[in-house]
This record gives C-alpha cells, structure tokens and sequence, in this order.
C-alpha cells in the first residue's frame, strides 16, 4: 500500500495557517492569557471553523493533516508552560524542552487527525445531510477526547468541554460530564458553517438567544433537585509560596517550608487547616527532632483538625505522594495516597529512563493508590482528597459516589503548580477544579503552594480566593453537599463507558454507510 503526502499547494496554505489559528483560539478559550477567564463562544467558533475547513479540503487525507494541525497548535497553546518545569527547573536543553513539548503535543493531535479523516470521508462518500455530518463528527471528536483521557495514563487536560464551566451550556456537565458537554459543543459548533451556508443564520441566532438563557436557569434548578446541603463548615487554606527552584534544597526551600508550615499549623483556629500538597517536603523521619510529634499533638487534644501533605515510605515499600488527617481521637493518622501518578514526575514510563536521567527534577518511581480511598471525616463532613492533577479525572472522582451513604460532602484538592510559573496553568487547573464541581455537585476546596487557593461552591463559583504567588492564609466557610447527580451516578458505576459506547455506535453505523456507499 503506498502513501503519499497530503496536498500543500499553494492554494492549500492558507487551510493549513487557517487550521493553527483555529486551534490556538481554542487553547485561548479554555483561560484566556489576559485574564485566566474561559471563553465559551471563542471555544464555540473555533470548531465551526475547523469544520469549516475540513469541508473545504481537497481529500480526506488533507483533512486528517488540518485536523492535526488543529490539534497540535491548539494543545501547544494549552500546556507549553510544560517547558517550564523541564527546562528552568529540570535543566533541559531549551531545544530539547521545546520539542519535548511539541512531540507530546504532536503524538496526542493524531487521535484528532483520525477523527477529522474519517468525519471527511464520510461527508465525501455519503453526502448526507449536515445535520447528521456533525453528528459523525463530534462522536468522532468526542472518542479522540475519550482516547487521550484515558490511553498510556491519559493526559486530558485542555478538553474543550472547559471553556464551558461559565458558559450557557454548563448546566449539562451536571449530566453529561466535560466529555458529553464537549461532544453536544462541537456538534453545535459544526453545525455552524451549514446553517450559515444555508441562509437561516438570523433565524438560528433568534433561536439561541431564547433557548441559551432557558437552558442557563437549568443549572441552579438541576443542582438543587439532586443535591441539598450538608451544613456549613469553616477552614483554613494555606498556601506557603514557597519558589520550586528552593522547594527542595535543604538550606533554603525546605527549611523554609518547614518553618511556616508549622507555623501556621499552631497558629490556626479553624476547625480544619489544609495545606498544599508535598507542603511538609520530608519523609516523616527525616525531619528534625520533634517536628512531626509536635504537629501531631496539637491536633489530637484540640478540637481542630489538619490534612497536611506530605511524601510517606521508604526504599524497601517504596514511597507515595500522601496527605495524612489529623483529629483528636484517633492516634492512627488517616491517609490518603495519590492514585493518578504524573508521568516523568512520579512515574517513569518504560523505555524513558534516559530521558528523565537528562532533567535534575527529584523524578522517582511512587506507589500508586487504590481508587475510591474512604474520606475523611470532620466537621459533620465527609472530605474526599485528591493531589495535583487526579481532579482531571471525573470518572475516577465519581467512584466515591456510589453509596450515597459514604459519599463526600465536599472534594478537597491540594496541588502545587509552582512548576509551571506564573502562568496560566493556575488558571486551566482552576477551571478543570471548577467542572468538577458542576459534574458532582459539591464543592471543592483547593490549598496551593503558589496558587490558585479558593473556595469553589458546589455551583463551579469561586466564593473565597487569595491572590496567586502570594503567602498567606485563606479563611472562610464551605458550604457541604449530599446527594448524588446524574454524571456522578453513571460515571461512578460504569466510568465513561457510555460516552465511549454511544461514540463507537454512531461511528459503526456512520463506517458501514461508508462501506456500503464505497461499493456502491
């Protein structure tokens, strides 16, 4: 079989350039650079002028080339800050950093080249109404969305579905999760060029400034028939600042970390403190004499309580990325251990070795968690923890909810971004933070090291919020949740197995029109 290479003649080029710009607004869309705020409309065009292209290229080929295009300018301009932790703070070779991030980004817009080659085929074989075309196609964008959440540990963040935690659609994240909402977004979006094409664009328009508002008054209507509150309980977000280039030497990050942290640990009044994750840097028996003792007798005689993160083993069991809870009553701390590892930062990959033996990053092999850990309970809640980037993943999140009974009350997420700079990267954790909280309806509480600290209600609205890259100390009140939405029901049950099935049927029926057609 041969292959030949997709047409770039002259009159292509400007498909090509059109294809980057396209994408790069939708990397915009998830947290505009400007002000970290997402951009559903912006998210919204992009699509419409992806399709838009797609329908103009000259074979299916070259649309599998644009949709590439797309894909890789739009997850460049998503997570470049990548380059970042690899080279000021791993001591990679700007070139190598730099294409480092490019070949992630470009090994992952293949899934998105697939599904604009087969979205292409089918409108070039069947000629079908375009209607059903995007129909095809967001099932088709939907399963390459599905494939990088889940293939090789996943990597999904920048899901397009993001731009939509403000936007008038949101609402259906409560049933749909990032993917189902994303999927209904691009099918909206690919309808676009057609219904322009066809002449009903004033019609269309009128239409959607009726339903949109309707379909926002939802939102707050849908949450409350599936959630209640749980009572109120105040807490204190702590968040060290401490700069990742000192995070772990010993004469300055660490001693400083030590010294605040404890600090502010004694200092605090709040019937429960968080800190960030990793805010304790030591091994519990390497820290200095009396360290951990003192902390822990603090909080088993007061009437307080404290999650503190802090890395837990040793070489034989191998070590893990924890947060141990803290209360009066019980002498065995509670631990939670992080489940979803980052590659290259907790984990190495096999056959990458060499490219981690490259960067000075403190890399190593870490245990993973079990899935659905117990919560920890305080306060007359129940409070689920997750580290770092494991709130990317809703499914797993959701497998909390399966007893309703046992349920969190409210997610807690601690992090620490300060690999990434001042960046935007605070803002898209941010808005995945805030999905997440629209998806299951509860709250969550995020401590940080450099930011973004706050206080998201169970309706995805930041409530309480301490400026990024500053140290300080958030105090305020959560509102807690019980009851169980439509996404956390299915998702808990049966992971994203719908999604996937529901996009693999409409492509089976849309694969064999095109086979039928073909023979024909």
């Amino acid at each position: 079989m041969s292959f030949s290479v997709p047409d770039l003649s002259q009159k292509a080029w400007p498909l090509a350039v059109g294809g980057m710009i396209a994408g790069y607004a939708q990397a915009v869309s998830i947290a505009a650079p400007w002000n970290g705020q997402p951009l559903w409309w912006l998210q919204m065009l992009s699509i419409a002028g992806l399709v838009m292209l797609l329908d103009r290229a000259s074979s299916a080929r070259q649309a599998a080339l644009l949709g590439w295009l797309f894909a890789t300018s739009w997850l460049c301009g998503t997570v470049w800050w990548l380059y970042i932790s690899m080279h000021v703070y791993g001591g990679l070779a700007a070139p190598l950093a730099a294409f480092a991030v490019f070949a992630l980004c470009g090994f992952l817009a293949l899934y998105y080249a697939v599904a604009s080659y087969f979205y292409k085929r089918f409108r070039q074989i069947t000629l079908v109404n375009p209607v059903l075309g995007a129909i095809v196609f967001a099932a088709a964008w939907m399963l390459a969305e599905l494939a990088r959440d889940s293939w090789f540990t996943g990597f999904p963040w920048g899901a397009g579905g993001y731009a939509h935690v403000d936007g008038p659609l949101s609402g259906y994240a409560t049933w749909l999760g990032v993917y189902g909402l994303g999927a209904l977004v691009v099918w909206l979006g690919a309808l676009i060029p057609h219904l322009i094409a066809c002449g009903r664009l004033q019609r269309i328009l009128a239409i959607t400034l009726v339903a949109l508002p309707s379909v926002a008054q939802m939102d707050e209507a849908w949450l409350q028939r599936f959630t209640k509150s749980s009572g109120d309980a105040a807490i204190s977000l702590l968040q060290g600042n401490i700069p990742q280039g000192e995070k772990f030497d010993s004469s300055t990050g660490v001693k400083a970390s030590l010294d605040w942290y404890r600090e502010q640990l004694s200092l605090s009044r709040a019937p429960l403190t968080i800190t960030p994750e990793t805010a304790i840097p030591l091994l519990p028996r390497q820290l200095p004499e009396g360290y951990w003792e003192s902390i822990r007798a603090q909080f088993s005689s007061a009437k307080q309580a404290a999650l503190v993160g802090i890395p837990l083993g040793d070489f034989e069991k191998g070590y893990t990325n924890s947060v141990l809870g803290l209360k009066p009553g019980h002498a065995q701390p509670y631990q939670y251990d992080k489940h979803h590892l980052v590659p290259f930062g907790e984990f190495i990959p096999p056959l990458f070795k060499w490219f981690t033996q490259m960067m000075n990053i403190p890399l190593g092999d870490f245990n993973r968690g079990a899935v659905g850990q117990s919560s920890f309970e305080w306060a007359g809640q129940r409070w689920a923890l997750n580290i770092c980037y494991e709130d990317l993943f809703g499914d797993e999140l959701a497998r909390r909810f399966v007893d309703e009974k046992t349920a969190p009350t409210v997610m807690v997420n601690v992090s620490n971004i300060g690999w990434f700079g001042n960046t935007v990267a605070i803002d898209q954790h941010l808005q995945i933070s805030r999905m997440r909280a629209l998806e299951l309806g509860r709250p969550m509480v995020r401590a940080t090291n450099t930011g973004a600290t706050v206080i998201i209600n169970h309706r995805g609205e930041v409530t309480h919020s301490l400026p990024r890259h500053t140290r300080g100390v958030l105090t305020g009140t959560v509102e807690g949740r019980q009851g169980i939405t439509p996404f956390a029901w299915w998702a808990g049950r049966f992971g994203l197995w719908p999604l996937w099935m529901l996009g693999i049927a409409i492509i089976s029926i849309a694969f064999r029109a095109v086979m039928v057609r073909s023979r024909a």
